[in-house]
């Protein structure tokens, strides 16, 4: 087994590997470039790099001593009022070590803070500007309240493009010296869905097993299910074979490990793909979001998933 976690023995040391988010790139390296980094608002999805550039504006800025004049807290953990009033405060107010203009405080997962919160750190980030500057971390802006968002630069990440898992995931088999087939990185890039993070650690878990990964290892230690299975079943009930379909989608489930929820979202994804017309797809579609929504409430997985399937048999005989 490794020693390292791939996704920190692979974080990007400099702005040049830092990958699918160039134009957010070339904008915060002039910053950086200027020593005069406004506060920072990175919002996006998991894994597309918002902490990995936080680090590296920190290392660029500070040099050697970038620990000493970095605070890094994780919001989810820490998110009541009497962190932003303490700890945020008693570091901010602080001059930065050595000859740097200001210290940073990133908090990741801000979007986690409470409203409280949010309003100690807005007035937090005016009073300190001279000795401080903030990056803020969040999945979701619009849980940011707008008086920090006026307050901050707003960078918007997005998922990261195919080719860009694909080259991250070549570059770690290269260094790593382990077999990767094309079908196998293939299936890295249906599951990760433009998360490097969740990318790496599936190779990862599939490296520690066999040095030969290939598409059916991926699926396996994801717990994700082939897209061709899910199609079958999703094909039997379309031709009204409702028993043959729900003993499949069972074997499916307890094959990989899913929950319903977790074949819910295959299903939504493959039930575009059908060849069928669109108004069918958009019944299925449309079953799919109402059989999600009753499991997160807390109904059977069984039986809503028997549903959804006698549903999509019902849609295929009224074609």
């Amino acid at each position: 087994m490794q020693s390292t976690i791939w996704t920190e023995k692979y974080r990007p040391e400099n702005f040049s590997d830092l990958r699918g988010q160039n134009e957010i790139v070339k904008r915060v390296k002039a910053f950086v470039e200027q020593k005069n980094t406004p506060h920072l608002l990175f919002a996006g999805p998991a894994g597309t790099g918002k902490t990995s550039l936080a680090l590296v504006i920190a290392k660029k800025l500070f040099g050697n001593g970038w620990r000493e004049n970095l605070l890094e807290l994780n919001a989810s953990d820490e998110r009541g009022i009497d962190i932003i009033r303490h700890k945020v405060k008693d570091f901010a107010r602080t001059r930065a070590i050595g000859d740097v203009p200001f210290k940073i405080i990133y908090l990741d997962e801000c979007d986690a803070l409470t409203r409280e919160a949010q309003q100690a750190l807005r007035r937090t980030m005016e009073n300190y500007t001279s000795t401080c500057r903030f990056i803020l971390s969040a999945n979701y802006s619009s849980k940011i309240i707008d008086p920090i968002q006026s307050r901050c630069a707003v960078f918007r990440f997005k998922p990261l493009d195919k080719s860009e898992i694909e080259k991250i995931a070549e570059k770690i088999a290269k260094s790593e010296k382990i077999k990767i087939s094309k079908d196998a990185i293939g299936a890295l890039i249906e599951i990760s869905e433009g998360d490097c993070r969740k990318m790496e650690n599936i190779l990862q878990s599939c490296a520690a097993i066999s040095k030969d990964i290939t598409k059916d290892t991926i699926f396996s230690i994801a717990s994700f299910a082939e897209p061709k299975e899910i199609d079958s079943v999703l094909k039997l009930a379309l031709d009204n074979k409702f028993i043959e379909a729900r003993n499949k989608l069972l074997n499916i489930m307890l094959n990989y490990g899913l929950s319903g929820l977790d074949i819910i979202k295959q299903i939504q994804k493959e039930a575009i793909n059908l060849d069928i017309d669109n108004r069918k797809k958009m019944q299925i579609i449309e079953k799919c979001g109402e059989i999600e929504f009753r499991l997160t409430e807390g109904s059977d997985e069984f039986i809503q998933l028997e549903a959804l399937l006698s549903q999509i048999a019902l849609t295929g005989k009224n074609a």
